[in-house]
């Protein structure tokens, strides 16, 4: 918080809103999609509801509280996935009681936010860098296909089942048991408009664009009024035990923080690698650095009061947040602007939101999930390490099929096992060779760089590279990267020491190129070991970005080369 900045108060007001306009309809189809299990009339507008209260409660305070300039907190695809579950368990236990679903569900939010303070407080947020990329992109993946499997269901007027298996072995015979053929066009309808509008123009966000026209459809057309939203009550959300709607009466708390517990852990270890995640997008945009362990406590102050609300909790959204810095948000005012507008909408205009077709939802959602489902990470599968491969499907099945925390879990630790053993194998070889090197190494010439003049030093810059480029040295690579003074027009990696380097390696190379070859500097290798050589050339940065005759066998040669295109 006392870092807020308040020299782009027009840009910041004018991102704020712009976020607040992508982040309704996501609030609003998020909370639904949170009240999915419940088999009743009233849970479409009950989830809405807590969709928006958690948007406006969350968004404000982790974004006045918290370590991120630009970041947009509200719902997401994990912790909706999460919250959904803990509510359909709820309304099952309790045979149908809506405050006890509420209870659970606010418990939950409420423990999610405490564990993320406390996470904050022990400084655990830098760890999340060692978290592998197979990992996070089957897991990832694997909630992009737990969102669009739920959102079938409505897209066609029916109610989804609970449980990934239940969606695919029942959607036969939903299919062949009236099927609202208005509700699937309105849905396949919007999944046009979100796909086509950005083709015509960026400066209004499609999902919006999608949510009115195909409302206003359903309203010409006459949509059955019972596959729509319906009304959300108006007015300022009321805490937990002043609900009037709540009967606490006979409630065991004891039983309700035990049973709390797990569900919030979960919601917090998905929330802060979510965030955390988005944080990392946000400075690469911005030529920024967030405090991660401030931003935890920012996000846990914020679910934890979203929960005492009643609203789902939720983390910083990649989408949002990238929306809001596009549109000239800056600092952590953008953010409670964000919030504000959605609370405008919340008081004023929740007349209006009951019209919306949960079709219309489905088709936006089933937009979301596609757009986070890691298509790269699964065309490159027959090109990275097969322990890689393995890893990302064990983690996208389990996720899919098992349990996400579970999923998560079980891939660090086939991760971790994977390494341990290629990490003892490298470092035997190394030894056998007589040298055993680690880290990245910028100051000390190599005995090989004698050729290079002083006058060459005035604009080439050598990158020296020791050892693994792996997904637990990416942080010190990426800063190394970074550190190419001004003035340098040809920058020279050397290759030589770097005996493996995995998929994450391989991506954060691509980038790391790709931002200096932007900067307008020539990029050269030198002695590309085998492994590392056969990975880039499958995932294409050799020759695509650096072409094969600016990669050297020999620092001699690249000398050579150099001399030669300064003549």
């Amino acid at each position: 918080m006392s870092f807020i900045q308040t020299n782009n108060i027009r840009g910041d007001i004018f991102g704020g809103i712009t976020a607040g306009i992508v982040a309704l309809p996501l609030a609003l189809a998020f909370g639904i999609q949170a009240f999915g299990g419940i088999d009743s009339p009233e849970a479409p507008s009950m989830g809405a509801l807590a969709g928006l209260v958690g948007a406006t409660l969350l968004g404000f305070l982790a974004a006045l509280f918290g370590g991120t300039h630009s970041q947009i907190s509200g719902p997401t695809g994990p912790m909706t996935v999460i919250t959904a579950s803990i509510v359909s368990a709820a309304w099952t236990a309790s045979s149908g009681n809506f405050s006890a679903v509420l209870i659970a569900m606010a418990m939950a939010g409420i423990f999610c936010g405490l564990f993320q303070i406390f996470f904050g407080l022990i400084r655990i947020g830098k760890y999340v860098r060692y978290i592998p990329y197979p990992v996070l992109s089957g897991f990832m993946s694997g909630i992009g296909v737990i969102i669009i499997l739920q959102q079938i269901y409505p897209l066609i007027g029916k109610k989804s089942p609970v449980s990934t298996i239940d969606m695919i072995v029942n959607f036969p015979a939903a299919c062949s048991d009236n099927v609202s053929l208005m509700a699937l066009l309105l849905g396949v309808g919007t999944i046009v408009l979100v796909m086509a509008v950005p083709r015509l123009t960026k400066k209004v966000p499609s999902t919006l664009v999608a949510l009115i026209v195909m409302t206003i459809i359903s309203v010409i057309c006459s949509f059955d009024a019972a596959l729509t939203i319906g009304n959300i009550p108006a007015g300022l959300p009321m805490p937990l035990f002043l609900k009037d709607s709540m009967d606490l009466s006979g409630i065991d708390w004891l039983q309700v923080i035990e049973a709390s517990v797990v569900p919030g852990l979960t919601l917090a270890g998905l929330g802060s690698i979510d965030t955390l995640l988005t944080s990392v997008v946000a400075d690469n945009i911005t030529k920024t650095k967030h405090n991660s362990n401030q931003e935890l406590i920012g996000q846990g102050i914020g679910n934890a009061c979203a929960g005492l609300f009643c609203g789902i909790a939720g983390a910083g959204a990649t989408m949002r947040t990238v929306v809001n810095v596009k549109s000239g948000g800056r600092s952590q005012i953008s953010g409670m602007v964000h919030a504000l507008f959605l609370l405008a909408i919340l008081l004023g205009l929740g007349s209006l939101v009951k019209y919306v077709p949960l079709s219309v939802l489905a088709g936006i959602l089933i937009t979301v999930g596609w757009g986070i489902i890691d298509f790269r990470g699964f065309r490159d599968l027959t090109h990275i390490p097969k322990a890689d491969a393995f890893v990302l499907i064990v983690v996208f099945l389990m996720t899919v099929f098992v349990d996400l925390l579970t999923a998560v879990g079980i891939g660090m630790v086939i991760a971790c096992f994977l390494f341990m053993m290629r990490a003892g194998d490298l470092i035997e070889q190394q030894y056998k060779g007589g040298v055993l090197t680690d880290g990245f190494d910028k100051n000390t010439p190599w005995e090989d760089e004698t050729g290079v003049t002083e006058e060459m030093k005035k604009h080439i810059y050598i990158q020296r590279l020791n050892g693994p480029v792996f997904f637990g040295s990416i942080t010190g690579f990426n800063k190394v990267m970074h550190d190419v003074p001004e003035g340098i027009s040809v920058v020279i990696i050397r290759m030589k020491r770097v005996t493996f380097m995995d998929q994450s390696g391989a991506y954060a190379m691509e980038t790391a190129i790709k931002d200096l070859q932007a900067k307008g500097i020539e990029v050269l290798m030198t002695i590309v070991q085998p492994q590392a050589d056969a990975i880039m050339h499958k995932t294409h940065i050799i020759p695509t970005l650096i072409p094969e005759e600016h990669s050297f066998k020999t620092f001699e040669d690249c000398i050579e080369y150099l001399k030669k295109s300064e003549k």
